[in-house]
């Protein structure tokens, strides 16, 4: 996903982690601890689902997601271009996880991008820190295009990046 105009200035809070550029993405489903032969099981779907298709748009602003009282995520709404992902959410999610044997997942499609996270340890005043800096951050300029849907994987360093792409599809190839 290549994202332009996101600029998180000022520097957060403690106890707020920001993800790197590679690893924003919209999350289509989470397959969570399946084993490497689970995860390629539910890939080989990918190329199945008709509403598959790039995506351009913008994000309408930061949410706080995770518990009500914990929240652990900061999170760009998308804005334009929510339907088409909310389709393919909607389309793809329970086939993959069930091609996966991961739970099933019986949310409402919530297309967003995962800014950073709060860490677990954090207290009630930083937790209102985190917050108060994602209010801050502007996101009207603020555009994004998804090419493409990737397999991702914990990277082996997770100080510098938390995720690794393990293989892409482009849509349309």
């Amino acid at each position: 996903m290549q994202v332009d105009g996101l600029r998180l200035h000022p520097e957060p809070p403690p106890r707020v982690r920001i993800f790197a550029a590679s690893d924003r993405h919209v999350t289509l489903g989470f397959l969570g601890s399946v084993g490497e032969s689970d995860a390629r099981r539910a890939w080989d779907l990918v190329s199945d689902f008709p509403s598959f298709r790039g995506v351009t748009g913008s994000f309408g602003g930061i949410e706080p997601l995770g518990h009500r009282a914990k929240p652990s995520a900061l999170c760009a709404m998308v804005a334009d271009g929510r339907a088409p992902l909310a389709e393919m959410i909607a389309e793809a999610r329970e086939p993959l996880l069930r091609a996966a044997g991961a739970p099933k997942d019986t949310r409402p499609p919530l297309p967003h991008m995962t800014l950073a996270r709060i860490q677990r340890r954090a207290n009630a005043h930083e937790r209102r820190q985190a917050l108060r800096w994602a209010n801050t951050i502007d996101l009207r300029a603020v555009t994004f295009t998804a090419p493409s849907v990737a397999l991702y994987t914990w990277a082996d360093d997770r100080q510098e990046r938390l995720f690794q792409i393990v293989e892409r599809h482009i849509f349309g190839s």
